[in-house]
């Protein structure tokens, strides 16, 4: 019989069948491929759906209750990785095309589906979660302040609110308030539980389709733009490699548990590819260029992903 733990114990082969799939049905029909780029909200919401209807909403007390780790949230990803990024970015040539890109995605930490994968990684997602306002907020009032250090006045004025605004309710609030609804239904009668029951099976199928649609939907962008795309891809890698040794030597100086040091190491290297790519393609004449350079992070994202959710909880940051 097929259980709910053997789709959690194989989750990695199903998403990695998924990522080849996708890659082979975006080159072979993208016209039909690339249509699926307007499904990418929609499954992410209900994907965090999945996600929120799963965690216990009583046990959220504890997490905004640990300063530890918001102090060491707050440290990672806006002094540590915008160190890093200034450093990467150091290997690039001088085009403003390209440094728009490549700094819109990596100094803006994920807020959506960070919850996801911090949760398959054995990390305390209840932290993720409770966090993300505090992230949406910091990321609004930091990234033009961090364009205009690096690029100047003119790279600072890009950054519009409404695409952040819409992501946040659209990504998290309203899937967020879905999910406590039906936990509230559920103590009240059987077809509340029910409900839950069934979404309890959702988290891998939707995150296979979530990884199916955006790399399906977005991989055969890459090729027009591979002369800027091939200059950004070791930089790519060598941030998703290095963001989770830095992550773990932050959770052990402000001693973070096992679980928290985990959310910490997840959400220090997860980007906010999702939620800024809407301001790339709203850039005049350079749009479709930076966003193939975000687009082409989100790819080496997903997959790094995947690695994490077994390496973080098996050789990085092991139980106790």
């Amino acid at each position: 019989m097929f259980t709910r733990e053997n789709l959690e114990n194989n989750q990695v082969w199903f998403y990695m069948i998924s990522l080849i799939i996708a890659t082979i049905f975006g080159f072979l029909t993208p016209l039909y491929a690339e249509s699926l780029g307007s499904l990418i909200s929609a499954i992410i919401a209900l994907l965090m759906y999945s996600m929120f209807s799963q965690i216990p909403f009583t046990s959220l007390k504890k997490a905004f209750g640990d300063p530890k780790y918001l102090k060491a949230l707050l440290i990672i990803n806006f002094i540590i990785v915008p160190i890093v990024v200034w450093l990467l970015s150091q290997f690039l040539p001088e085009s403003p095309t390209l440094l728009i890109g490549f700094y819109l995605v990596l100094l803006t930490p994920c807020i959506d589906y960070v919850i996801v994968f911090t949760s398959l990684g054995k990390g305390d997602e209840k932290l993720v979660l409770t966090a993300t306002p505090l992230l949406f907020i910091t990321q609004m009032l930091f990234l033009p302040v961090y364009l205009w250090v690096f690029m100047g006045r003119e790279a600072a004025g890009i950054v519009e609110p409404l695409p952040f605004f819409e992501a946040f309710f659209g990504l998290i609030i309203i899937p967020l308030g879905v999910a406590l609804l039906l936990q509230l239904v559920a103590k009240r009668g059987a077809l509340g539980t029910k409900v839950l029951d069934v979404s309890a099976w959702l988290p891998v199928p939707l995150m296979a389709l979530t990884l199916f649609i955006i790399v399906a939907s977005q991989i055969v962008k890459l090729p027009t733009y591979v002369d800027h795309v091939i200059k950004v891809i070791p930089l790519y890698i060598v941030f998703m490699s290095i963001m989770p040794i830095i992550g773990k030597y932050v959770a052990t100086w402000f001693k973070l548990e096992t679980k928290s040091g985990r959310a910490l190491i997840f959400s220090g290297s997860t980007r906010n590819s999702l939620v800024v790519l809407p301001l790339a393609l709203a850039l005049p004449e350079i749009g479709n260029v930076v966003a193939a350079v975000i687009i082409t992070q989100t790819i080496i994202e997903l997959i790094s992903e995947l690695v994490y959710i077994r390496v973080v909880p098996n050789f990085l940051l092991r139980d106790k």
